[in-house]
């Protein structure tokens, strides 16, 4: 698939082509969890990274591999591997990089899931997270120490829709010398490419946007394939050989997407979070709708947005899209169709009339997920961001009083007069 396409039509070709021993046109499933070897010879090359191909669906899969290929092509990646849900991801990518005592700088407004895991982290494995107190480039920059060995943030944070200076916080990490990873799942694709803007490791919940239906579990990790790994001291798994490799040293022996390589070792082959070949294709399937949807989402709720903020029982909207809203600038800079689908608003009425107004909502889903077809709402306070002390949730703009909001792809006319309703309910 040639690079020179534009990426809706890397969307429908990229990483995939008619199967060659039947021609079928659509991807086949690969529902097997081994493969047969031509002989011993390769079984023993493959398993020690001699050579490449398939040997068990936990590492790799064919049909897995179509939908790491796509991805990469679509994020302008050197490689990708996909895992079996985006908390897999966050999770491969941290261990991979860091060893017990090892620190990297956080963004202050994660998804609570991240902050859930990055706790854990710290607590049993002293993997420090080290939390920007702000989402400016200069947040970034003073809360790095010598201990920290990555940036991590999300390129719009869930669920607020704030829009993150990629490139500002780009240009921290390239002159403290580390890796910059971006959680891109609210973006897709479509809306941001962050390596594009200088991020060095890409990561989405293939569970939204990319699958779209709701139908399936997923995560990936792309590897953009121009970070310098081989500074004396960090980054273990990539500079130091792996003893039951044969002494393999992933940089020497993959110098063009490393980090891709260990993830793979470590990530799948040790701790197994493997994709399903079904989740995959299903993912695959949708991927080909990918810019038809998101410009279609980006209208929705953009339309909604701006209905709400002159709502009279709505105290607030959190959506840069529109004009006059904080972090205005930043998402017209980043994401001119719009910053995506979700974001939150708080009810005059507090706690009991935002529960009382998801509630009384019929069309749209009371549902934890974002980013499908379907319009859905959540209570973060109490469900996705439950475990943040008070001020935390303040400070994400998800306290008591606050609703998510992911818009689907309905007639907006049908998402609007179902949000008034239930606002009328809520009162």
């Amino acid at each position: 698939m040639s690079s020179a396409h534009r990426f809706a039509t890397q969307a429908i070709h990229a990483g995939a082509a008619p199967d060659p021993a039947t021609g079928a046109r659509a991807t086949p499933i690969y529902f097997t969890n081994g493969f047969v070897f031509d002989s011993t010879e390769q079984a023993a090359d493959i398993f020690a990274m001699r050579r490449t191909g398939f040997s068990y669906s936990r590492g790799s899969n064919p049909t897995v591999a179509a939908l790491e290929r796509r991805v990469a092509a679509l994020e302008g990646a050197k490689a990708a591997v996909a895992v079996s849900s985006g908390q897999s991801a966050v999770l491969l990518v941290l261990m991979t990089l860091m060893r017990s005592g090892e620190a990297y700088v956080a963004s202050p407004r994660l998804f609570g899931g991240s902050l859930g895991l990055m706790r854990r982290l710290d607590g049993r494995y002293d993997l420090k997270p080290q939390f920007a107190a702000g989402l400016d480039p200069a947040d970034f920059e003073a809360a790095i120490t010598p201990e920290t060995r990555a940036i991590v943030c999300e390129s719009i944070v869930n669920p607020c829709a704030t829009v993150v200076d990629i490139a500002g916080i780009a240009e921290v990490a390239r002159r403290h010398g580390l890796p910059l990873v971006v959680d891109s799942t609210l973006a897709s694709p479509a809306l941001i490419r962050p390596i594009e803007h200088g991020a060095d490791i890409v990561i989405h919940s293939t569970s939204k946007f990319l699958g779209g239906s709701g139908q399936t579990i997923g995560g990936m990790i792309c590897d953009a394939g121009r970070f310098d790994w081989t500074r004396p001291g960090r980054y273990n798994l990539l500079n130091e050989p792996w003893p039951d490799y044969d002494g393999l040293v992933v940089t020497e022996r993959f110098p063009d997407f490393p980090f891709a390589v260990a993830c793979r070792l470590f990530g799948l082959r040790d701790l197994g979070p493997g994709l399903s070949p079904m989740n995959a294709f299903l993912t695959l399937t949708g991927i080909e709708t990918l810019p038809l949807r998101m410009a279609r989402h980006c209208a929705n709720a953009r339309a909604v947005a701006a209905h709400l903020k002159d709502h009279p029982a709505v105290e607030w909207v959190s959506y840069p899209g529109l004009p006059g809203q904080p972090g205005e600038e930043l998402a017209n800079r980043y994401v001119p169709q719009g910053p995506g689908s979700i974001f939150t608003f708080a009810l005059k009425g507090g706690e009991p009339a935002a529960l009382r107004f998801i509630a009384a909502l019929e069309l749209v889903s009371h549902l934890v997920n974002i980013g499908e077809i379907k319009s859905l709402a959540i209570h973060p306070a109490t469900t996705t961001h439950r475990q943040l002390r008070p001020e935390e949730r303040a400070a994400a703009m998800v306290g008591p009083e606050t609703v998510r909001l992911s818009i689907g792809l309905e007639n907006v006319e049908d998402i609007l007069a179902d949000i008034d309703q239930a606002l009328a309910q809520a009162a």
